[in-house]
C-alpha cells in the first residue's frame, strides 16, 4: 500500500506513458469509430509507441485493453466492432498501463461531436469532483475526506455518486488496498500516509445512482438511462500533498 520512493519513480513513468496514450486519443476523430477500433488503436500505442503493457487485458478474464462506456453506460463497457461512436455521445475511456512491474490507471470521458450542454454539463462538474477529491489528499487526512468532497460537489449540482465501485490502491496489482469511496464523511476512515498510491475515479449521474448490469456480464448502466459521466487518475500522497502520477500535459485542476 506505501510504496517507496523508487517504486513510486517506476510509477510515475507509468502514468507519464499512461498520459501519452490520453494524449494520442486527444487527437482522434472518434466519430463513425467502433469502440473495437478505438481499442486496437489504443493497444498498439501502449505495445509499439509506449513498449508496455495494457495491464487490463487478461485481468479477470477480460479480452480487452480498456473499457468504452458510452452515454448512459456508467462503466465496464465491452470494446465491440458493432457498436460505433456518434456524434454528440460521451464516451469515457478507461485504460491500464504498466511498466517495469507497476501499474497506472486513468479515464477520460470525451465529448464526440457537437454535445448537448447537460451531456456537456455533467462532464464538467464530474472533473470537477474528481479534482475536488484528489484536492483532498495530504499527510494526516482521512479516505473519507475524499469521498466527502466529491459527493458534496455532485450533489450541489443536482448529481448522484455511484456507490457500488470506487477507487483503489494500485501498485505491481492493478486493485491493492484500500478502497477509495467517493462519498462518506469527513475526518472518517483510514489516515492518509506518504507514500500510498492510489486512484480517484467518480461515477456520477444525471438521476438516479441506481445501476443495473448487463447480461454480458461487465456492462454497468444507470438504472433510468439516464447520462453518467467518470474521470480518473492515479495518486500519491507525498510529504505535503498529492501528486498526480497521471496527470497529462496541459492539464491541471479543474
Amino acid at each position: 500500500m506505501v510504496k517507496t520512493a523508487d517504486e513510486r519513480a517506476l510509477m510515475r513513468e507509468s502514468g507519464r506513458l499512461l498520459a501519452s496514450v490520453f494524449t494520442m486519443l486527444d487527437g482522434v476523430a472518434m466519430a463513425g469509430m467502433s469502440t473495437l477500433a478505438i481499442n486496437d488503436l489504443v493497444e498498439r500505442f501502449i505495445t509499439v509507441d509506449c513498449a508496455a503493457r495494457p495491464a487490463s487485458k487478461g485481468q479477470y478474464g477480460f479480452a480487452y485493453v480498456l473499457n468504452s462506456s458510452i452515454n448512459e453506460v456508467v462503466c465496464h463497457g465491452v470494446p465491440d466492432a458493432e457498436v460505433i461512436v456518434r456524434d454528440g455521445n460521451i464516451v469515457n475511456l478507461d485504460i491500464t498501463l504498466e511498466k517495469n512491474g507497476f501499474i497506472a490507471d486513468s479515464s477520460k470521458t470525451y465529448l464526440v461531436g457537437e454535445v448537448a450542454p447537460a451531456a456537456r454539463r455533467l462532464v464538467q462538474v464530474t472533473e470537477t469532483a474528481m479534482w475536488k477529491g484528489i484536492g483532498a489528499v495530504r499527510p494526516g487526512a482521512r479516505l473519507g475526506d475524499i469521498g466527502f468532497a466529491i459527493e458534496r460537489h455532485a450533489k450541489k449540482h443536482g448529481y448522484s455518486v455511484v456507490r457500488e465501485y470506487c477507487g483503489h490502491g494500485i501498485g505491481r496489482e492493478m486493485h491493492e488496498a484500500p478502497d477509495v469511496m467517493h462519498y462518506g464523511r469527513a475526518g472518517t476512515g483510514p489516515e492518509l500516509r506518504e507514500g500510498m498510491t492510489f486512484t480517484i475515479e467518480p461515477m456520477i449521474n444525471q438521476g438516479t445512482r441506481r445501476i443495473v448490469e448487463s447480461d454480458d456480464g461487465w456492462t454497468i448502466r444507470t438504472a433510468d438511462g439516464k447520462l453518467s459521466a467518470q474521470c480518473e487518475h492515479t495518486v500519491a500522497v507525498t510529504a505535503t500533498g498529492v501528486e498526480v502520477l497521471t496527470l497529462r500535459p496541459g492539464e491541471r485542476a479543474a
